[in-house]
């Protein structure tokens, strides 16, 4: 089965949060995490992977803190995502030679092959933006 680990879910609270603030400011990762509900040393690795991948800006020192990196608009769900989980792969035969004694010749391959093109599109289609304007229940 295919479960978003709490890393994965951390890592969507906190862009989530950044993206509902103003243009431009700077937000701390202690006060990411407290809004966000995430542990603050969990969320700072979280976001060094954000920042290699130029999903959000660091900067250090005074005033120092994370922006995105671009706008959310174009920010996907996939990326957030992938940043720290991995590829979407619902089997281990999706990842190449050697991760399945089958070689993908299963009746089942072209089933996963189709669950993870899917899943892909899903996530790909929704934007950090349209998660950041929707009101919490």
């Amino acid at each position: 089965m295919m479960e978003l680990t709490r890393k994965g879910e951390y890592a969507i609270r906190g862009i989530i949060y950044l993206a509902q603030q103003q243009p431009g400011k700077v937000s701390l990762i202690s006060e990411i995490a407290h809004a966000s509900d995430v542990p603050q040393t969990f969320l700072a690795k979280i976001f060094q992977s954000f920042a290699k991948l130029g999903i959000v800006n660091s900067s250090r020192g005074t005033g120092g803190g994370f922006t995105l990196g671009r706008p959310a608009a174009s920010i996907t769900l996939r990326e957030v995502v992938e940043a720290v989980e991995g590829p979407i792969i619902p089997n281990r035969c999706l990842m190449g030679t050697g991760y399945c004694d089958r070689g993908g010749h299963c009746n089942v391959h072209q089933v996963w092959r189709t669950v993870q093109s899917q899943v892909v599109n899903i996530l790909d289609s929704v934007t950090i933006e349209e998660l950041a304007k929707q009101k919490q229940l």
